[in-house]
């Protein structure tokens, strides 16, 4: 018996009948179809079609758009045996049947629901994520995007989809509409997909950030997470039923210079609380030094300052609430601060 030998007599029906309508030829090889049988399936107007290089749609119409995603898949998937993609086993039900392959880009931002994303049918391309070493080429609807490294997918629709931030910085980069950028980076702040930081981080790893259409999108995007955290802030101190501090207070020593901003601050417990929204950029450093520089002098002076990031106020509001409670009760038995000026910011 050869490897084109069928291995069953049962008719080819059953395969497009089954709930996988897109096999790489490895896949109907190794179901019993034979060279001879592949290509009379896929003759110009047959049953069949080749989609993709050995990526077989077995329907005549036109794909579905998961179909298109699923060929994008098979076609970028790294085979962990001659000719034959990894499938997931009992043992590791979680491990991806398709190795080394990741959806990103527009396509990614479509699966992760984004309104300011063109729908996954208006898609003519679908980028793909594989390592930087492999020899792939683009083809069809189908463009191969070589990384270093992968992301770690997520799973969305039982598809390995890039996290958030890198998807966005991927359709990105093919972006010169400085509006359409903004969309898509509010977007992704605003619905809580990820955090300013993650993206900026991401932008600056592409070498995007140099663009002007990005620029202007990511001091957008800075200004959006902050709106965004310092809303969860004050959901935070009403919910938790904290009591209410001056929000938004320059501090200064009587006749002295200027201490620095906070967006919440208790005069009678001289607790504070600061929002880090930093994004990751070239002068980081430096910002970092300012920011522990000024809790330092705050903290000489006795004033607690509790530092917060909108990351900690998305995924643990009730834990930060619980730090400044303690910080407010614990006052109580520390030593009188300095008296401070408050002012308006």
């Amino acid at each position: 018996m050869t490897h084109n030998t069928p291995l069953s007599p049962r008719p080819l029906r059953h395969l497009a009948g089954g709930r996988h309508r897109v096999l790489t030829t490895a896949q109907l090889r190794s179901r019993g179809v034979s060279t001879a049988e592949l290509n009379e399936q896929c003759r110009s107007g047959g049953p069949w079609q080749l989609l993709l290089p050995n990526v077989v749609l077995l329907h005549p119409g036109p794909p579905t758009s998961e179909e298109r995603l699923h060929a994008a898949l098979l076609y970028a998937t790294r085979e962990s045996a001659p000719g034959v993609p990894a499938q997931p086993t009992a043992d590791d039900p979680h491990h991806s049947p398709y190795p080394e392959a990741v959806i990103t880009g527009m396509a990614a931002l479509a699966l992760y629901g984004f309104a300011s994303a063109p729908p996954l049918p208006s898609l003519d391309r679908v980028d793909v994520l594989v390592p930087r070493l492999r020899r792939l080429r683009s083809t069809g609807h189908v463009r191969v995007i070589r990384t270093p490294a992968l992301p770690t997918p997520r799973a969305v629709m039982g598809l390995p989809v890039a996290p958030v931030p890198r998807a966005l910085a991927d359709a990105v980069a093919d972006l010169s509409d400085a509006a359409a950028v903004r969309r898509l980076l509010t977007e992704a702040v605003r619905g809580g997909h990820c955090e300013p930081a993650s993206v900026v981080r991401e932008l600056t790893g592409a070498k995007l950030l140099n663009r002007p259409q990005v620029v202007d999108a990511v001091d957008s995007l800075v200004a959006e997470g902050r709106t965004v955290a310092e809303d969860r802030l004050y959901r935070m101190v009403g919910e938790y039923g904290l009591p209410d501090p001056v929000w938004n207070v320059d501090l200064r020593l009587p006749g002295g210079p200027h201490l620095g901003g906070l967006d919440a601050y208790w005069p009678e417990q001289a607790v504070a609380v600061e929002l880090d929204t930093r994004a990751p950029c070239r002068d980081d450093d430096a910002l970092w030094s300012e920011y522990a520089r000024k809790r330092e002098h705050l903290e000489r002076l006795g004033i607690t300052v509790v530092h917060v990031t909108p990351r900690k106020l998305r995924e643990s509001l009730e834990q930060q609430a619980a730090v400044i409670r303690t910080a407010l009760m614990a006052s109580a038995d520390r030593d009188p601060a300095a008296y401070v000026v408050v002012l308006p910011r």
